[in-house]
């Protein structure tokens, strides 16, 4: 029960149903904040318990000064949390090893149990295997459900072993999708009262609910379980960002385009750590798609949320996807009555505004590593030129001159190359050079949850098809749509057999290429590219290229628009300039180019009219926890305690809570310290704890061959992250990480200081011999450290390896979070000082004091931080709100949960 200190307890009134809201005007200051800042306003009222949530925070919200950096703390409370297999199964791990833990330590392990709805969608396990056939999509989950059995049963246990947990099973679609069109509620009914829909998820692409006027984001998976146990999320009042929209998208151009545009914006201006909200008269024409679709690609700008407020888009999108009428009369009355309904003359409080003119937006791409690097579609051939050029071998790149990245011809002239004879299974034979496009993959929730782009790419292969065009035969093409929806729309307007044709066979309904399960190259095209080292690509409709995460032949990465991505599998190279030159030729032929294939905005807005209605989502959805046969066979344990395996090599108990105590062990500075990894800028999650294929000749692999696993049954880090054991041996194993104090290698090396001359291994057998030795570690890094994925594998890998502290630049987000709830110490070089600028090697034994100040219940604001060699600096203590300090004191999130639900 609410305090209700400010009397804002209120009735709303909707048909024939009644419910208890807490009015935001009773709050002084509450109309002028932005929408972001209204439903957290909400949040503090309902949940007010003079303690953790005082009115003393509630008047500071509502006194809320724009331009002041953040300082105030408040509790988040969110309504319900939404998990994806690969962070949602070492939740549940870890949830039923809590339960085991109360129970050593004299509790009731029945309280260990989600307080609110935590919803789990299997996506991120279907890899592309199969492709280019009508059979894919059956083998490919034949395939999944043959790598992941373990991983599945386990995970039916806990639909029965926890109270409101609940698991949408494989080959349903991808989680964000899903939430759009079916989990959120936009307005949330419990216990008789009606609020805000509110969450965090396991996935930084949480934000894509965003456009749908829900406010959420990504958290690591430790975070996420705390909230689920009723731990509110320690914050403090953002920054929020306005983002002014006018005008309209010119014809030609998609969502996609628009997006990257954005994203680059955006990460120019600087918003990490903040909410950025999207206002004016161009927000009522953007479509509901496109709002998600800008939504989901939050983490790309680094904001913690890109919100759009509520209007009739968001109720005619509630119809359309099936919601019912009380509940979208409840949304529309709802959000009138507490001034969250968009006005689009209204200009609320911002810290910062930017604006953007729609129709200035033009057709772009963004690689070859990073989301935010956007490319004119028209410079996309004369850019690949001068990058390229970082992925060829000097020799090779030799006596190329040298050319402007504006000026097309010239550079054909210079672009590196070195082509190679390929003869195909069929006994044909073409040539792979630099540049050639070998995955081409309509995937992630990005775009395939956006009909008009959707639709867009199937009218592309439709009249490709008519003018006799297809894939190149080296290009692996694959369409992973991301809820049944998509497969129905384009089945019913009668374009599935174009997309086919061309090579876009269904392969599965998940995440797939997005996530780096875009499965094996055809062997005759692996082995030309490695044994010639090309610097191949890939162009897929995702939301992350960075470097070794698409697939590990391909080098270079590209995100485009669905039919861009059809288009660059007709060409089949980044040196064709699609602008401009020939795709290819038809029947007669004549060259046909772009223009020629390209659909209007009339043709795909006829066909999304006509295609798609409320009986799909209906039809797709009105069973969707239930699964299908392979689901429903599966044998599961039975009990509220899981029954471990001891031969399982994806689900084991892991160490976190060994030797735990109800007292915490006083915080300690650390002495004797050295370096695991000296990293460079952007170094991503992705570098930290990949998410890919596991090479049979490293740490993970060599675990997996000691247990009997065969190389073929190794699958994905990503699915093994319920067993510790392979993905400690996989931390900072990513095949691109490069590790400064090894230098000439690529991948999981470090230089091992136990021994005499620090001799190169990998970072693993290091970590080994230094824990043995007592030594603790430290990672040293450049700017944007964690960037990427909401993925706590890299805050408990590093932990588990034994790092105490990490020193960077500068954090994402939800990383330096996650290394607090893990234990270890995020620290930060002072204001421009770089592990350059003050002579660091990594060579170095380092020696960090004063962190014991924490002890004495206070943060400091700097460690003394000094080296055998004699650099000494202040570094700045990330510990940034007093919620943070605890989690730190107790020695990690889940410890200082398990003890407060203890003592409860």
């Amino acid at each position: 029960m609410s305090a209700n200190s400010f009397d804002a307890r209120s009735t709303l009134r909707v048909g024939d149903e009644s419910y208890e809201i807490f009015k935001l005007d009773k709050v002084e200051g509450s109309a002028r904040l932005p929408y972001s800042l209204k439903v957290l306003l909400e949040n503090l009222l309902r949940t007010e318990d003079g303690a953790n949530i005082t009115a003393d925070h509630i008047r500071a919200l509502g006194g809320w000064d724009s331009q002041a950096q953040p300082s105030q703390e408040i509790q988040f409370t969110p309504a319900r949390v939404i998990m994806q297999d690969f962070t949602g199964v070492p939740c549940v791990v870890d949830l039923a090893t809590m339960r085991e833990a109360v129970k050593e330590l004299g509790g009731d392990p029945a309280k260990i149990n989600p307080l609110a709805p935590a919803e789990l969608v299997i996506d991120h396990s279907v890899i592309a295997d199969k492709f280019g056939t009508n059979e894919a999509f059956a083998q490919n989950v034949e395939l999944e459900y043959g790598r992941n059995k373990e991983r599945y049963q386990f995970l039916r246990w806990g639909q029965t072993a926890f109270d409101e947990f609940k698991v949408v099973p494989p080959g349903t679609g991808i989680v964000h999708q899903v939430n759009i069109e079916h989990l959120a509620r936009t307005v949330m009914v419990r216990g008789g009262q009606a609020y805000p829909d509110t969450l965090v998820g396991t996935d930084s692409h949480t934000t894509m609910v965003n456009g749908l006027g829900v406010l959420g984001w990504g958290v690591g998976g430790i975070e996420a379980e705390a909230a689920m146990l009723g731990q509110p999320v320690s914050m403090l009042i953002p920054r929020v960002v306005g983002f002014k929209l006018t005008g309209e998208l010119p014809a030609g151009t998609t969502a996609t385009d628009l997006v990257l545009t954005i994203t680059e914006m955006l990460r120019k201006h600087g918003v990490v750590g903040k909410f950025v909200e999207f206002y004016g008269e161009g927000v009522a024409a953007t479509s509901l798609a496109n709002r998600a679709t800008i939504g989901n690609m939050s983490p790309e700008f680094g904001s913690t949320a890109a919100i759009f407020p509520i209007d009739d888009e968001t109720l005619k999108y509630l119809r359309l996807t099936g919601r019912d009428e009380q509940q979208v009369a409840l949304v529309e009355a709802y959000a009138k009555e507490q001034g969250l309904w968009l006005d689009p003359a209204a200009e609320p409080d911002f810290s910062e505004k930017l604006e953007l003119d729609l129709s200035s937006v033009v057709p772009s791409i963004a690689g070859p590593k990073r989301p935010q690097d956007r490319i004119v579609l028209a410079n996309a051939k004369a850019q690949f030129a001068q990058d390229v050029r970082n992925y060829v071998s000097d020799d090779e790149e030799a006596g190329k001159e040298s050319f402007p990245a504006s000026d097309s011809p010239a550079a054909a002239n210079g672009v590196p190359s070195n082509p190679v004879t390929v003869t195909a299974p069929d006994g044909t034979t073409y040539e792979l050079d630099h540049g050639a496009v070998t995955v081409a993959a309509i995937t992630s929730c990005t775009n395939t949850s956006n009909p008009y782009v959707m639709v867009a790419a199937a009218l592309v292969a439709k009249k490709a098809v008519e003018k006799g065009l297809s894939r190149k035969p080296w290009v692996k093409t694959t369409l992973a749509p991301g809820s049944k929806v998509v497969t129905d729309y384009f089945d019913k307007a009668g374009l599935t057999p174009y997309l086919d044709k061309v090579g876009f066979n269904l392969v599965g309904y998940g995440c797939t290429t997005c996530i780096g399960n875009s499965g094996p190259l055809p062997e005759e095209v692996s082995k030309a590219v490695n044994e010639h080292d090309l610097a191949v690509t890939s162009v897929l409709s995702g939301n992350r290229n960075f470097e070794g995460r698409i697939n590990p032949d391909v080098k270079m990465n590209y995100l485009a628009s669905p039919p861009l991505v059809v288009a660059y599998a007709i060409a089949g190279s980044m040196k064709v300039d699609i602008t401009k030159d020939a795709l290819g030729t038809d029947q007669d032929g004549k060259p046909v180019y772009l223009t020629d294939i390209w659909p209007t905005e009339a043709e795909v807005n006829d066909v999304v009219a006509n295609s798609i209605g409320e009986d799909m989502f209906n039809k797709s959805y009105q069973d969707v926890f239930a699964g299908d046969a392979q689901w429903q066979a599966l044998s599961i344990p039975t009990g509220n305690t899981f029954e471990w395996d001891s031969e399982s090599t994806y689900v084991r108990k892991p160490p976190y809570f060994e030797g735990m105590t109800m007292e915490t062990t006083p915080v300690s500075d650390i002495t004797g310290a050295r370096v695991l990894a000296k990293l460079g800028d952007s170094v991503t999650t992705d570098h930290i704890s990949p998410a890919g294929a596991i090479k049979a000749d490293t740490p993970a692999g060599k675990y997996l061959t000691e247990h009997g696993i065969e190389r073929r049954d190794f699958n994905s880090y990503g699915s093994r992250r319920g067993n510790h054991e392979v993905m400690i041996r996989g931390t900072f194993a990513n095949i691109r990480l490069r590790n400064q104090i090894a230098p000439g290698t690529e991948g999981g090396f470090t230089r091992d200081f136990t021994q005499a001359d620090g001799p190169v291994s990998f970072i693993y057998d290091a970590s080994q011999n230094y824990q043995a030795a007592g030594t603790p570690l430290v990672i040293l890094a450049g700017k944007e450290y964690g960037s990427g994925s909401s993925r706590d594998w890299a805050a408990k890998g590093t932990a588990l390896l034994g790092v105490k502290a990490v020193i960077a630049e500068s954090y994402e987000r939800i990383h330096r979070s996650n290394l607090i709830g893990m234990g270890v110490l995020p620290l930060q070089f002072p204001e421009g000082a770089t592990a350059e600028s003050l002579g660091l090697t990594g060579e170095e034994t380092f020696s960090f004091t004063g962190v014991t100040e924490l002890n004495d219940g206070t943060t400091p604001r700097t460690v003394k931080v000094t080296t055998d060699t004699g650099v000494e600096f202040d570094g700045v203590v990330r510990i940034d709100t007093p919620g943070e300090a605890d989690y730190y004191r107790n020695g990690g999130i889940l410890q200082y949960v398990l003890r407060s639900l203890i003592r409860k």
